[in-house]
């Protein structure tokens, strides 16, 4: 709340003393520290630090928009609160998360405050909790859905481009995950659209697995992925180390497919279940034998990389990584689930339960880990390596589309900055210390692919693309006035 306070009362000191202590700062300003304030944000809102856009107000959409004192917008990031981090439906009280996300956007990526939009669409809510709740600030009725639910993204789209031109960048977060994938295949085509729960989150972790190769030898091709958790993180990732696979190996992304495996509630997701499996999940679903749990499908599967995605904490077991163990010489333990509570186990369970031997990831931040005299520092595969990187690619480049190719160029150029002595480290990510000059690296990479591709509208191209993002990037000064 001091931070939040600081935010509003002098933003340039808020951005420079996040800037300057972004590793012990993040945790507060984001995950998972968002999470617990999202939960409570009716007991603690004081004053909107977004823009609400509620479904009484259907048919004014544009109307609230151009209420909002900011013309020069260049990014939105927009939730519906439906699925807030493993937290479920939190209503528009999920507000803390598109606040949260354009305060990293700012700090880590150089993108102005000025220029950013945080918005909630208020359609209800399912949480009885809250619907009871006399805090509550939000539309207290039960969440609209269907045909009204559409009508109102629709509005919202074609309201957001009339308003702000086709080069705002939209990024959808946190929509549950019926609507995440239909949102961005619905819009992707002719809206400037990125979700960070399905791409940023696949960038992230691609980055990780393909720094992981340095440590493990091989290509991606050579190796086979399991996934705990079949939602629009564990797809999204899944469908992106496929096209990794197809692009390196020249091979279509049906064959890639067949390194990919999904464990989904129900069990191994196979081809021969009795049931109508959504297309995401219909990809995946191969030859085999039902398997019941985790552990019967890693000892079936035999794979090199276990993913966890599925927001069930400690789910990879001791029994689980200790089969991972005996099947690889090092394990890539991935527990990517949010916040700490919902991590499918812990770094020192990882570290420790593999002899050391795990190479490991994680969404939520963990301390290092002492094992056998060697201290193991856990990488934290957070979202924020990528999207705001990415999204400042995207506004110097002027991309009118955001592409697969775009998103894969992100992840390559992370995976990049990672070195030799990071890996010794057991890091498959650079440290965080240095985020705004892999910001810089990751901005250039994904504008190179904009203007190869044909999408930037920023012209002429610049010479050197990491000095032109760094030049454009704010940076909070005060200025002499002598």
């Amino acid at each position: 709340m001091a931070l939040m306070d600081l935010q509003e009362r002098n933003e340039r000191l808020f951005y420079k003393l996040l800037i300057d202590n972004v590793e012990e700062l993040l945790p507060v300003v984001y995950t998972p520290t968002v999470g617990e304030a999202c939960q409570k944000y009716g007991s603690i809102f004081r004053r909107p630090q977004g823009l609400y856009i509620s479904l009484k107000e259907k048919g004014r959409i544009l109307e609230v928009l151009r209420n909002w004192p900011e013309k020069s917008i260049q990014v939105i990031v927009v939730t519906d609160g439906e699925r807030i981090l493993g937290l479920g439906d939190l209503g528009c009280q999920g507000m803390g998360i598109p606040v949260g996300k354009l305060a990293l956007y700012t700090a880590l990526g150089g993108v102005r405050p000025s220029a950013c939009l945080p918005i909630t669409i208020d359609v209800g809510t399912t949480n009885e909790d809250l619907l009871k709740d006399e805090f509550y600030i939000g539309l207290k009725q039960r969440r609209a859905t269907g045909q009204e639910y559409y009508e109102l993204l629709d509005e919202f789209m074609t309201a957001v481009r009339q308003n702000y031109g086709q080069k705002v960048l939209v990024q959808f977060e946190d929509f549950a995950n019926h609507n995440a994938f239909t949102l961005l295949e619905k819009y992707r085509a002719n809206h400037l659209v990125f979700n960070d729960d399905i791409q940023g989150t696949a960038a992230v972790v691609l980055a990780g697995l393909i720094a992981a190769l340095k440590s493990v030898g091989g290509t991606l091709a050579d190796h086979k992925f399991l996934f705990f958790g079949a939602g629009e993180a564990g797809t999204g990732i899944a469908e992106l180390v496929a096209l990794e696979i197809s692009r390196q190996g020249k091979v279509s992304v049906e064959e890639a497919r067949q390194k990919i495996w999904l464990v989904d509630s129900k069990g191994l997701v196979v081809a021969s279940r009795n049931e109508i499996l959504q297309p995401f999940k219909k990809r995946y679903a191969h030859e085999h034998e039902p398997v019941k749990d985790l552990l019967d499908a890693v000892k079936a599967i035999r794979p090199t990389a276990l993913i966890g995605s599925a927001g069930v904490g400690r789910s990879f077991t001791k029994e689980v990584i200790e089969t991972m163990s005996s099947i690889n010489e090092r394990p890539i333990i991935l527990a990517l689930s949010n916040p700490t509570s919902q991590s499918e186990c812990t770094a020192e369970e990882a570290y420790t339960w593999s002899q050391g031997r795990a190479i490991f990831g994680s969404g939520s931040p963990f301390d290092p880990v002492k094992y056998n005299d060697k201290l193991f520092v856990p990488a934290q595969a957070n979202n924020a390596y990528i999207f705001p990187g990415f999204g400042l690619g995207v506004v110097i480049s002027g991309a009118v589309r955001v592409t697969d190719d775009m998103v894969l160029a992100a992840a390559e150029g992370l995976a990049d900055q990672v070195t030799p002595e990071h890996i010794d480290k057991g890091l498959i990510y650079p440290p965080f210390s240095i985020i705004r000059k892999i910001s810089a690296n990751i901005s250039a990479r994904v504008a190179a692919k904009a203007y190869d591709l044909g999408l930037a509208s920023q012209l002429p191209r610049p010479k050197d693309l990491v000095k032109y993002a760094e030049s454009c990037m704010y940076t909070p000064v005060y200025r002499s006035y002598r």
